[in-house]
């Protein structure tokens, strides 16, 4: 099986005796090629002879003649027929065995189809008919080299020219090899005398290149990009641990040296990588057999032939096996061959994209048997398909029996008959289509060409060079080392519905696009087990951003720890070595893998405990704006009257602004905000007490001034009541504008609480002003609460004392707990109990106060009356 493509039907393996008729044959080919291109131009420059080609001319498997010829090559057996050679005879000419790989034979039959379009295209080339050659190479070196030298020198035994022996060629160009090793050879032939070759389906980078095979071609990608898209796929699923097998071959070891180069720069590690090639003794199979058995990493990466793989695969099916995932090349990985290995299922590889080429489905199944008698090879294909023989009669040799003309190709599934996998046969449509154009230029003059004209083999290779056209939406053209653009789709093994297995393409790698862009992945891949789920295969795992590594004494390189980053260190690579401190203003994210500006802490609009302060802030201010309607409304009541109604309206005026004050403390600090929040807070809270303190004495005084000859009323009438809460709130004005003139409060970045963040808080400035503040709160709510205490027990349906004691219990219970919580708790939850304190200290006042007289007044109107409130309404029988 050559190197770089795949197969259908497996060979049998070729014995020792095969293998040493090869060698000696290619010996004998040697000498031939030795004699033609160096004695025969000795001898010619001499005088005139007749040089003569030693051996009979290989005819081809299909042929046309044209105007120009394009010659080609496929491996459509798989072996030489095997010869013992006694050297007392001339040896037989090399004749191909083995079973007909059909997909080959529809790489063939591509050819002829691009002719047929061509010849019948009035844009290219018009007027002008192109012929074909095309060979059987048998997968085989010497059949190569013999096919090359009968395509450069025609079929012609003899030479007759005075000058040189060399003579036109039978071609003018050249589409294949399939294989990279008999690809090499006949580069070496072809470039010999400046003969272009394009090939399908040689992927080795060897062969680009240009200065050992200057006029070699391809239109599928060389195996360099296939080796940097495998390592980056292994590296983009995290593998690190991989196991490598490869065909011992020129494909297999270059396209497995790329490979290993482009892992190692992404650091993956190769447990093992092991080369087997299909004519090694089977003790080689076995071992390497073994060594994947055996090993630890469960994905494998098999840069091999199709014709190699299969016996592997064939091997390991012996024995159970770990559930590995298999990585292929383009070789096997689009192979529909090899999709009877059910191990295999889940496996991913990149393959030349699926292509469409109208018409030729129909091309294929259009041959009738005449046209198949005419052909040898057509004869045996449709011979080997139907179990019957061509001829009228039974074939007595192959015990066939004769075709009796209702044989269909439609019923056919086989390879040759399915175009669902048009990759590699696209190559070679377009590789046609390729020397097509280059010949158009030469001897084309806009729709004018002449077929006259001569054309050299250098001409041919210098315009494909040139070459840049559209077919069927592919783009053809070709890079200084004579590859294609590199693309790529990411093809998965997955099972179906109906048990089957198919290829899926699941993803897309373009060499053209910016590097770490060329690989893109468009549909969830099934892996082996079944899931989508990344199968692991490392060592050890990954160490991520964050962490650093530490080497495993006594293990591979990838064998290691991941320790994570010291607190206030960062790692931002993967597999970091050490790992570094940020700057003091900075703090590690979770990952420690970025120093990011420690994140600002502050109670702001927009999470929850803030909205809920600022709703509760809303809805208490809006309670008092309703009591204060309800006492305007029953202003003329007895309760109001009796209850001071300016104090009170004030009082619910001084409740309001407290609850609004409380809004100031949320949101960012600022040196306005700073300021305001703490002396709003302090003068609305002693314009309240003040108000509740009037009340209080208004309600001790009261009712001293019912004794007789007291006239104490007069000494503390609504002027005095005035005159009062104006002053206990100056003094709190004073002590604020005192506090802001000397050290106000100022926005503070607070980095020395928290290691990882910084609170942003209003630094108090002058610690002694804020405790002024609060001090003269509770002096004045001390001072309050002892006349409400004293005043509790007065004769009255309705005394307000007891309501005002309650309020300042709760008042003064909310700010003693209020120290201790403010003092110990962090960040910005430290303004959230200010701001609690505020709120229940407003609620508790407006609820123990009001609360009451509203209820009666909405609720229980006919309580709303003097005699009621002085005890004297009569009460209701029981």
């Amino acid at each position: 099986m050559p190197t770089g493509q795949g197969s259908q039907v497996m060979p049998r393996k070729p014995d020792k005796t095969r293998q040493e008729g090869e060698m000696q044959v290619y010996l004998v080919l040697t000498v031939t090629i030795l004699y033609i291109t160096r004695l025969c131009p000795a001898l010619c420059g001499v005088h005139p002879v007749t040089c003569i080609l030693q051996g009979d001319p290989q005819p081809p498997a299909l042929f046309k003649d044209g105007d120009f010829l394009i010659g080609g090559a496929f491996s459509i057996h798989y072996y030489l027929k095997a010869e013992n050679h006694t050297y007392t005879r001339r040896p037989q000419p090399l004749e191909c065995s083995g079973s007909m790989d059909t997909r080959e034979l529809r790489f063939g039959r591509a050819l002829q189809f691009a002719i047929e379009e061509i010849n019948n295209s009035s844009d290219l080339l018009p007027g002008i008919t192109l012929g074909y050659h095309i060979y059987d190479s048998c997968a085989s070196v010497p059949m190569a080299i013999k096919i090359a030298f009968q395509l450069v020198n025609g079929f012609d035994l003899k030479y007759n020219d005075s000058d040189s022996c060399a003579k036109s060629a039978a071609v003018t160009a050249f589409v294949g090899e399939t294989g990279s090793t008999p690809s090499i050879s006949m580069s070496r032939v072809f470039s010999r005398f400046g003969y272009p070759q394009v090939s399908h389906f040689a992927t080795c980078a060897c062969l680009s290149d240009k200065r050992q095979y200057p006029t070699f071609f391809r239109t599928i990608p060389s195996d360099h990009h296939q080796a940097a898209a495998l390592a980056r796929m292994v590296k983009h699923f995290g593998w690190t641990w991989i196991g490598a097998v490869r065909s011992d071959s020129d494909y297999g070891n270059n396209g497995m040296a790329s490979f290993l180069k482009a892992a190692e720069e992404e650091g993956i590690c190769v447990e093992y990588s092991e080369a087997y090639y299909r004519t090694q003794p089977r003790s080689k199979l076995k071992r390497v057999a073994d060594v994947i058995r055996r090993s630890t990493a469960r994905v494998i990466v098999a840069f091999m032939a199709s014709g190699d793989i299969y016996f592997l695969l064939e091997e390991l099916s012996k024995q159970s096996l770990p559930p590995l995932q298999w990585i292929g090349s383009e070789t096997w990985i689009v192979d529909p061959g090899m999709l009877r290995f059910n191990l295999c299922i889940g496996a991913v590889g990149f393959g030349v994209p699926r292509s469409v080429i109208p018409g030729f489905r129909s091309y294929l199944l259009a041959i009738s048997p005449d046209e198949v008698l005419k052909s040898p090879l057509l004869t045996e294909f449709w011979e080997s398909s139907f179990s019957c023989s061509l001829r009228q009669q039974t074939d007595s040799s192959s015990g066939l029996s004769a075709c009796d003309g209702s044989q269909d190709l439609h019923t056919l599934q086989n390879p040759y008959t399915d175009t669902s996998q048009l990759r590699i046969t696209n190559m070679v449509y377009k590789a046609t289509y390729a020397i097509a154009h280059a010949i158009h230029a030469i001897v084309c003059n806009n729709k004018q060409c002449d077929k006259n004209i001569k054309i050299e083999p250098l001409q041919i290779t210098d315009q494909l060079k040139r070459v840049n056209f559209t077919k069927n939406n592919y783009p053809v053209s070709f890079d200084i080392n004579g590859d294609p653009v590199a693309t790529y789709e990411l093809v998965n093994w997955q099972l179906q519905d109906d048990a089957s297995i198919d290829f899926v393409t699941v993803g897309h790698y373009d060499a053209s696009q910016p590097k770490g862009q060329e690989f893109s992945l468009s549909k969830a891949i099934i892996w082996n087990d079944g899931s989508e789920k990344v199968p692991l295969s490392v060592c050890s795992e990954s160490c991520p951003p964050g962490t650093r590594k530490a080497v495993q004494k006594g293990r591979p390189v990838c064998c290691y720890d991941c320790i994570t980053c010291a607190d206030g260190e960062i790692s931002n690579e993967t597999d970091s070595l050490d790992c570094h401190t940020c700057q003091p203003e900075y703090w590690p994210n979770k990952e420690k893998n970025k120093c990011l500006p420690k994140p600002v802490e502050f109670l702001s609009w927009d999470e929850i405990l803030g909205i809920i302060l600022a709703a509760f802030s809303v809805t208490g201010s809006l309670l008092a704006l309703s009591m204060a309607l309800v006492f305007y409304k029953n202003r003329a009541s007895a309760i109001v009257k009796a209850n001071n109604s300016e104090l009170s309206f004030l009082l619910l005026f001084s409740l309001t602004l407290c609850f609004l004050c409380s809004l100031t403390f949320i949101g960012r600090p600022t040196e306005w905000s700073c300021m305001l929040r703490h002396t709003a807070f302090g003068i609305t809270f002693v314009l309240c007490i003040s108000c509740i303190l009037g009340k209080t004495i208004v309600v001790l005084m009261a009712f001293k001034a019912t004794l007789p000859g007291s006239n104490v009323m007069k000494w503390f009438g609504p002027a005095q009541q005035r005159l009062s809460v104006f002053g206990f709130t100056l003094v709190q004005v004073l002590i604020c504008v005192i506090w802001l003139t000397t050290s106000p409060p100022f926005p503070y970045n607070n980095m020395q609480y928290f290691k990882e963040k910084v609170i942003l808080e209003c630094s108090l400035g002058s610690t002694v002003g804020f405790w002024a503040v609060l001090g003269y709160i509770g002096l004045l709510a001390f001072l309050c609460f002892v006349l409400a205490f004293l005043a509790r027990k007065l004769p009255d349906n309705f005394n307000e004392a007891k309501f005002i004691t309650f309020s300042m219990l709760i008042f003064c219970a909310v700010w003693i707990t209020f120290v201790p919580a403010y003092v110990s708790s962090p960040g910005k939850f430290t303004v959230a109990v200010e701001i609690f304190a505020i709120l229940a200290s407003s609620f508790g006042l407006i609820i123990c106060i009001f609360v009451p007289k509203c209820f009666i007044i909405v609720f229980r109107p006919e309580q709303n009356t003097k005699k009621h409130l002085m005890g004297k309404a009569p009460s209701k029988a029981p």
